[in-house]
């Protein structure tokens, strides 16, 4: 009781100097309960969901997923015969079967011609309106769709687009365009997870998104009384045979539920990763603010140990007090954390991903982890500090306050730091010597934690010397003030290195994947500059296919030389040694692609990959299959017959575009695939004649004006869009590295608050011999930004090297640039300087503010 007292008292005595480290805790918990209670709500938000729009059993064509995909190489659907819809009805315990169509390999604009799809990246579906989708959907304006001039759309996407009743929509699809008028507006009765839905009747949606009537894509059907769904989907399959996909209403949940999970969870342990790092940024802190209050209350201590207090009761009373720092800022934490998840709703529902507070889910392990964590975290970071505490020797009651040194302790902590280092330093050099990425990913994983280990442990040694640097480079230009906060930064290099470790660790991250980003961007515009010798590339950026329409519509378009279709096809390929490799994919192509897309071979040309009957491999397929030119590779298409093609080219595994690819010519593939079912094109190229670019380009946005699905890009274009996508991940990872780096700066906060208070005299009599105020704050201010620009250097160095040695390895996927992007790294440089000053505002403010006399005469 005496232990947990003094503890008490201690905790309450310094509340203040607790309070940022209380923060960091509760910041990183916050951060994994509001991660834990986030994706918990989006499981149950999905579950409800799947629930309620599934029905007993559905039948399916055969060709369609377990999870509702179902755009087919044609973009077209898989239907089934509208007689299964009797044969099902005949089935026993069958209540109701009802036929629907629907499609997600559609695009929907408005009168403008602007999409109106989702911009969350959820999917825009279109199908036609049963009593299925009347148990979630409930129409709150107008009449249900009746003829083809009709369609219906779900409230959120009206809201978001602005649609009223009688707005025109128009629907395109690989059938073609149809075109049709609101006449209804229709709410969920559960939550919509982001996608955009419109309705058309049975006939219009069959004509329109398969182009032939008295079809189906999928067969709603509801059991009788007392007929499980198990039973039920017994006596369909006995009913239809094994030529369709019957599932009941728990493995369409499931189906769906897993493709959504896997999403999910991806999300949660990314972010659960980031609050790892806040957590290990804010060990430091907690580490540091110990470490201090333990050097400040030495005579206190000493005194403690003079009058009885063994070794160990003076270290369980620092735990203790590190124990309800840790329940206190867990606490805090957990509360905080639902308030997160309430503001990550909110934001995904401005991207137009709508999830309800009603669905809030808060698992009973979400707490416990959350507190659990952060003790634990909390007692470990202070173990040390308190280990230290228990060796203060009664003598210290005699003695000045000051933390006890131990010069063993620094020796080992030298040699240990650079051991660390070193085999860090080794597992980067063995990471970018790999012969295989595999194999150099794990060393470039163990090369990473062993370095930053190591500069961990070997900051204080660091610190002394590039302080010294900083201060010749940055403080000597403020004089005096300027050499005192220098000397104050290396008067305990201990401190300093943890200080900056802190902000280190979430800059090197920074840093590294910067350099990664950048050279992926660099890597793959000099792989479009040498290989790419089209000038324009269509496509539609949401997966659709390419329709002949819009196909001619493009050769249609003036000022052209030459036109390039491509297209993807499934095949089983038979190789001589008389192995099967199923499911391969094969890109077929006009002969003028070899032109358009320079491709590197080890052996052969790759134009004579578009003779008749030939093909090309790649190369590690050849050497695993033992393929050279001349081969005959037997090509079982999907969708069609069985070739015998000859290998005329073998690829190179060192390219970017189109790695692993095996070409053929669209007219050797015409050959064996019915015309019916060959696929339409993945993408289109379009070459400009000599000296009419700007024009052709003019004509090709014109020619697709009736087809808004499809984007034309020049090689400036393209460029940028891979710039944008790399750029908006990157920045999504910067802003959860912030939380880490809003710990850091805490501990910058708290390592200047504490060092004030320890540093009261001295700065009383400062003050007594003419240093002002606004000097103090100087000095204050300038020693926090060499902190914090030795953290930064450290941090960008370190982050600079995993970066290089990432881009080696990948390398070897045929990304050969090194792009160190240095007005990033410049920037994130400079603005660690103002995070200094921002740091240091409050200590600098409050040592300003003591009283000169009182200062002098503190203890």
């Amino acid at each position: 009781m005496t232990v947990l007292r003094t503890s008490m008292r201690n905790f309450f005595a310094h509340k203040g100097r607790m309070a940022l480290s209380a923060v960091a805790v509760l910041l990183s918990v916050a951060f994994v309960c509001g991660t834990l209670v986030f994706t918990d709500t989006m499981n149950t938000t999905f579950d409800k969901l799947f629930a309620a729009t599934s029905s007993d059993v559905t039948v399916s064509a055969k060709g369609a997923s377990d999870t509702g995909e179902t755009t087919a190489k044609n973009g077209k659907p898989p239907v089934m015969p509208a007689d299964v819809v009797g044969k099902v009805r005949g089935a026993a315990g069958v209540k109701s079967a009802e036929g629907t169509v629907f499609s997600s390999a559609v695009t929907v604009v408005d009168a403008d011609k602007d999409s109106l799809s989702p911009t969350s990246g959820g999917p825009t579906i279109v199908g036609s309106w049963n009593a299925n989708e009347a148990r979630t959907m409930k129409i709150t304006k107008g009449a249900a769709p009746e003829n083809s001039g009709q369609i219906m759309v779900d409230a959120d996407t009206a809201d978001k687009h602005h649609l009223e009743l009688g707005d025109e929509i128009g629907v395109i699809t690989a059938v073609g365009t149809h075109t049709a008028k609101v006449s209804a507006i229709a709410s969920f009765t559960v939550t919509n997870p982001g996608a955009a839905i419109f309705y058309l009747d049975t006939r219009t949606a069959q004509e329109t998104l398969v182009g032939e009537p008295d079809v189906f894509t999928d067969v709603n059907v509801t059991a009788a009384a007392g007929v499980s769904d198990a039973q039920l989907k017994k006596n369909v399959v006995a009913a239809l045979g094994g030529d369709y996909k019957v599932q009941t209403a728990k493995e369409t949940a499931d189906a769906n539920q897993k493709d959504v999970g896997e999403f999910l969870n991806v999300m949660k342990y990314a972010m659960l990763g980031f609050a790892g790092i806040a957590f290990l940024v804010g060990i430091f802190l907690i580490i540091n603010t110990f470490s201090m209050l333990v050097a400040q209350r030495t005579r206190e201590i000493g005194l403690m140990r003079a009058i009885g207090s063994s070794r160990r009761q003076v270290n369980r009373s620092v735990l203790a007090e590190a124990l309800l720092l840790g329940v206190v800022g867990s606490v805090l934490g957990v509360g905080a954390g639902v308030g997160i998840a309430v503001g990550l709703m909110k934001l995904m529902g401005m991207t137009g991903m709508n999830l309800s507070t009603d669905d809030l889910t808060v698992a009973w392990t979400t707490p416990v982890v959350g507190l659990v964590l952060g003790v634990v975290v909390t007692v470990l970071a202070a173990y040390l500090p308190a280990r230290r505490a228990g060796k203060v020797s009664p003598m210290a009651a005699l003695r000045d306050a000051g933390a006890p040194t131990d010069a063993k302790a620094g020796v080992v902590r030298a040699v240990l730091g650079l051991l660390l280092t070193g085999g860090g330093v080794a597992g980067l050099y063995l990471a970018s010597a790999a012969d295989k990425a595999s194999e150099g990913s794990l060393w470039l994983g163990l090369g990473v934690v062993l370095s930053l280990i190591g500069f961990v442990v070997i900051g204080p040694l660091l610190a002394g010397g590039l302080v010294r640097v900083l201060g010749a480079i940055v403080l000597r230009a403020f004089g005096p003030v300027g050499r005192m906060a220098e000397r104050n930064a290396l008067r305990n290099p201990r401190r300093t290195g943890a200080t900056g470790a802190a902000l280190m660790i979430g800059l090197a991250l920074v840093a590294c994947l910067s350099v990664v980003g950048s050279s992926m961007v660099a890597s793959a515009t000099e792989q479009l500059d040498s290989s790419v010798g089209t000038d324009f590339i269509i496509q539609n950026d949401n997966g659709q296919l390419i329709t002949p329409q819009a196909v001619q519509a493009v050769k249609s378009a003036p000022g052209l030389e030459r036109v390039t279709e491509y297209k993807l096809l499934d095949a089983d390929l038979t190789t001589p040694d008389g192995k099967t490799s199923k499911g391969e994919t094969l890109n077929a192509a006009d002969p003028s692609y070899a032109t358009d897309v320079s491709t590197e071979t080890v052996a052969g040309k790759l134009a004579d990959a578009y003779r008749p009957d030939s093909m090309s491999v790649f190369e590690g397929f050849a050497e695993e299959h033992h393929l050279t030119i001349g081969s005959k590779v037997e090509v079982a298409f999907q969708d069609g017959t069985t070739a015998a093609l000859t290998v005329r080219a073998i690829t190179s595994d060192e390219v970017v575009i189109d790695k692993g690819a095996m070409y053929a010519s669209i007219s050797t593939v015409a050959k064996y695939v019915p015309a019916e079912k060959m696929p339409l094109d993945q993408l289109v190229f379009a070459t400009a004649k000599e000296g009419q670019q700007d024009a052709a380009y003019t004509s090709l946005k014109t020619a697709l004006h009736d087809y808004p699905q499809y984007t034309v890009r020049d090689q400036t274009d393209y460029k940028e869009a891979l710039k944008d996508q790399i750029g908006q991940m990157l920045n999504l990872i910067y802003g959860l590295l912030a939380l880490a780096i809003i710990v850091a700066v805490l501990g910058v906060v708290n390592t200047l608050a504490l060092s004030v208070v320890e540093r009261t005299r001295e700065i009383g009599l400062m003050r007594a011999i003419g240093l002002s105020r606004r000097q103090l704050r100087r000095m204050i201010r300038l020693e926090s930004v060499v902190i914090a620009l030795f953290g930064a250097l450290l941090g960008l160095g370190l982050g600079m090297g995993w970066g290089a040695t990432a881009q080696q390895l990948l390398a070897l996927e045929g990304l050969t640039v090194l792009d160190i992007p240095w007005p990033t790294i410049l920037g994130v440089f400079v603005a660690s300087a103002f995070v200094g000053l921002f740091a240091a505002l409050i200590p600098a403010f409050r040592a300003g503010r003591m009283n000169v006399l009182n200062a002098i005469a503190t203890d």
